[in-house]
């Protein structure tokens, strides 16, 4: 324990260090601050532009009705908030999804997994812009694995698609496999938010449900290797700043596809799978998906690790930090310009996403993941964990038969940028 905590201690600093050495504006907070002052003085939601980026607010009012008190704090002390709150927010996720993959309950191992998260590209970014992605992703996440009869499951994730759309998938997903009752829960829930805003900012209200919704290039160009959704690497791929009907009709094929393959998870008692299916279905299918959107690695990871799959975690842990597509220049439109080799590199994220679905599937069929037939070898005693748990229809993985460990004595104790 000792060890991670220093661990962590050095993870910090270095972060710590870096924001204030190379003073990282942390621009997305500007832009709620933003939102927030526009509801406290009465003023249009939807036409200002802040910061040098010249970035306009992208959610939906509920959204800036909730950023309201970052207006209460001097700037500084908001980013300071905001960096602190997301560091907080880490160590939820981390928590959150270490439970959810049921991995022993260590917390030196915890501890050193917050270390390494901090520097996955997504999460770093996530910091360095100020965002709220990993709120999002704890609140869909603590929601979606409460136990089944709680009071009030599914009002979290009807919040969570209140305060930005690209959740709300997760409602089809409670209703296709079978959770109506929690389904139409997070629906009413999400309802409430639109009521609320309507109420509240019904000018705002108007403007953004019937127009500025549906306006992509209000949240960025579609092209640039900043996003990393299936617009994007289509966009890229085929040097086209407008990929139109051929991205909508791949949308769809892989967003009804995400849907089919996680309700085949849940049915083979596989729902955590499930769950990040949905969520790595919602990032690939958004017009835009900001690299940071892409938290729900951490989630991945962890159910990796859990089936002892400790070859594939490394290449996806590889995958998420070592940033190939900010190698790329930066200028001008020189990112749909690049050749066909060079295409892996730009859309890492996205690509991994339709293998992962292409992996569940292989995985799920006709039913070979009840006796682990399906499962390849993932080193270290990799290929049995998920079959085995199957097996026992707990959903469990493997690492839950392993000794307990000691109990520990009191002493030892752009746009939307």
């Amino acid at each position: 324990m000792l060890a991670a905590r220093v661990l962590l201690g050095l993870s910090l600093a270095a972060l710590i260090t870096l924001f204030v050495v190379t003073h990282i504006p942390l621009g997305d907070t500007l832009v709620y601050r933003a939102e927030g002052q526009a509801v406290v003085n009465g003023t249009s939601l939807y036409d200002f532009v802040t910061t040098e980026w010249k970035l306009p607010a992208t959610y939906p009012p509920f959204a800036a009705i909730l950023f309201v008190p970052t207006t209460w704090l001097p700037v500084t002390a908001m980013k300071i908030c905001f960096f602190v709150g997301n560091l907080a927010l880490l160590a939820l996720l981390v928590r959150l999804s270490w439970r959810f993959a049921k991995l022993p309950d260590r917390p030196e191992l915890m501890t050193a997994a917050i270390a390494f998260a901090i520097w996955l590209e997504p999460v770093f970014q996530t910091f360095v812009f100020g965002q709220i992605n990993l709120a999002l992703a704890c609140l869909v996440l603590w929601d979606l694995t409460r136990p089944k009869g709680a009071l009030g499951k599914g009002v979290g994730l009807g919040i969570a698609a209140g305060i930005k759309l690209t959740p709300a998938i997760f409602i089809v997903y409670l209703l296709v496999t079978g959770r109506v009752r929690n389904g139409l829960t997070a629906l009413a829930s999400f309802t409430a938010t639109v009521l609320f805003g309507i109420l509240v900012l019904p000018a705002a209200s108007l403007d953004f449900w019937t127009r500025r919704m549906f306006e992509t290039d209000r949240v960025g160009k579609v092209w640039i290797v900043d996003n990393q959704s299936l617009q994007g690497m289509l966009a890229r791929a085929m040097n086209s700043m407008e990929p139109g009907l051929v991205w909508f009709g791949c949308a769809a094929a892989v967003g009804l596809a995400g849907l089919w393959i996680a309700r085949r998870a849940v049915r083979a008692g596989r729902e955590e799978w499930g769950i990040v299916i949905v969520a790595i279905t919602m990032v690939l299918v958004s017009p835009i998906s900001w690299s940071h959107h892409w938290v729900w690695c951490v989630p991945l990871l962890a159910l990796l690790l859990a089936e002892r799959r400790f070859r594939t975690a490394a290449a996806v842990a590889f995958l998420f930090t070592c940033r190939s597509f900010w190698a790329v220049p930066h200028q001008g439109d020189l990112d749909v310009q690049l050749p066909w080799w060079q295409q892996p590199g730009l859309s890492p994220y996205p690509m991994a996403g339709l293998a992962l679905l292409g992996w569940m599937v292989w995985r799920l069929r006709d039913g070979a993941e009840a006796d682990g037939s399906s499962l390849p070898g993932g080193g270290g005693g990799g290929g049995t964990g998920a079959g085995t748990a199957a097996g026992t229809g707990t959903g469990a993985p493997v690492l839950r038969s392993m000794p307990e460990p000691r109990k520990q004595t009191p002493s030892e104790s752009r746009t939307e940028h």
